[in-house]
């Protein structure tokens, strides 16, 4: 398992880096204002994408092994197009941004949900190596676009550079993803009642798999509107960058918490506790989350305005508030996903449930004094909350204390020797 995490872990730390790259583009040559107008419209992306997962999501992973690709592929495509089409008519409702951002709101949504939607298909059938290349592919291709854009300079420096890199970006990923899924064995033939009697086998595994994402997205991202309603929009971008820079260290825990979900759902059994070996995988995810967000508090805010330019100063603090929650969900992602796993969807909702409440009541009573620090005080604190209520739960279920996920002296001589063991290998 833990080769795995490793292999997971490098594939997640070059997107990182290369998102990382896309972050530093936008805010290099766009400035606040552009890096954030970048980030809502990333955003409303992700919130159309949220509620594909109503018909899809996780559960494509978790059904892939047990049923025909196709009769699982059409549902969730013909879904994708509904709720894109929807979603940005409601945007076009609430926020007014004009027609030509409309326009790109939906079609980029659609590409990215069918790209989502393949790729969840190939994890499902263990084709790891394939869903890594894909991944890294996509965030790839849209630095290099956006790379090659900016350095046009002209009309380029504008929101128009992201539009059409996006579509480079998603378009071309999706099409070599059907390359793994054309040589699976599934027929594509017989549709009939088998399609009905799957896609309604997937939509009652999506309502209760995705509700909690839906909220958890919620709890990361709720913030932005906030900040842009009651502060502005280069607020918005200053932001992004503080909380941009702190989620990419969740690579770290995401890697664990992928392979056990992985592993899960290919298990026979319904129950029991984690084994010896998970749970030491988990704390390793925590220690290295730990000394990665220490490493990144430490970076004086001097070193921020010489990579993402003078205004992006004020990010440091939004980094040093959000410190702690991140360590904080190290822990929530393994735990989530053994409930998840286990297809115990309603306690991952009652906990997303618990960190919207306090998400909602700390952005409104944060965010119009304290501005962006609000803001990252506030998710610490919806973190903090939602953690402890899986773990109240997860120490009812497999008799695993808290302090369970605490690394200990064992671990860090174990993960040592994993790195002497490596380098003498070389």
């Amino acid at each position: 398992m833990l080769r795995r995490v490793v292999h997971n872990f490098a594939t997640r730390l070059g997107t990182a880096l290369l998102s990382f790259g896309v972050v530093w583009l936008t805010a290099r040559y766009l400035g606040a204002a552009g890096r954030g107008a970048v980030s809502l419209f990333v955003t409303d992306c992700a919130a159309l994408l949220l509620f594909i997962g109503l018909l899809g999501g996780s559960s494509l992973i978790y059904l892939a092994p047990r049923r025909n690709l196709w009769h699982l592929l059409l549902p969730a495509y013909g879904w994708a197009v509904v709720v894109c089409l929807a979603g940005t008519a409601a945007v076009a409702g609430l926020r007014q941004p004009g027609p030509a951002y409309l326009g790109h709101l939906a079609s980029l949504s659609i590409l990215q949900a069918f790209f989502s939607i393949n790729t969840s298909l190939v994890l499902g059938r263990r084709r790891e190596g394939a869903y890594n290349l894909l991944t890294i592919t996509q965030i790839g291709l849209l630095a290099g676009s956006l790379l090659l854009a900016f350095q046009a300079g002209g009309p380029w420096l504008s929101m128009q550079a992201y539009y059409w890199s996006s579509y480079v970006a998603f378009g071309v990923p999706l099409l070599l993803s059907f390359i793994p899924l054309l040589r699976q064995p599934d027929r594509r033939r017989r549709m009939g009642r088998r399609l009905r009697a799957t896609t309604r086998e997937l939509a009652r595994h999506s309502r209760g798999a995705h509700f909690s994402n839906i909220l958890a997205f919620a709890n990361y991202r709720l913030s932005y509107y906030f900040v842009a309603h009651y502060v502005d929009l280069p607020s918005v971008g200053i932001l992004s960058v503080g909380v941009a820079l702190v989620e990419a260290i969740w690579l770290i825990p995401r890697s664990a918490a992928l392979v056990q979900y992985v592993d899960l759902v290919h298990s026979t059994a319904t129950a029991g506790p984690l084994p010896a070996g998970a749970l030491r995988v988990a704390r390793l995810a925590v220690l290295g989350t730990a000394a990665a967000v220490g490493l990144l508090i430490a970076l004086p805010a001097t070193v921020l305005t010489s990579i993402f330019g003078a205004e992006f100063g004020p990010a440091r603090p939004v980094m040093v508030l959000l410190a702690p929650g991140a360590v904080i969900m190290a822990v929530q992602m393994v735990v989530s996903s053994y409930f998840a796993g286990r297809a115990r969807y309603r306690i991952n909702n009652l906990a997303s449930v618990v960190g919207l409440g306090v998400t909602l009541l700390a952005c409104g009573l944060l965010i119009p004094p304290f501005g962006i620090r609000g803001a990252a005080l506030a998710a610490t604190l919806s973190y903090g909350a939602s953690t402890a209520f899986l773990l109240l739960h997860f120490w009812r279920d497999t008799g695993a204390l808290p302090m369970a996920f605490l690394p200990s002296a064992a671990d860090v001589r174990y993960c040592w020797q994993l790195l002497r063991a490596r380098m003498a290998a070389k």
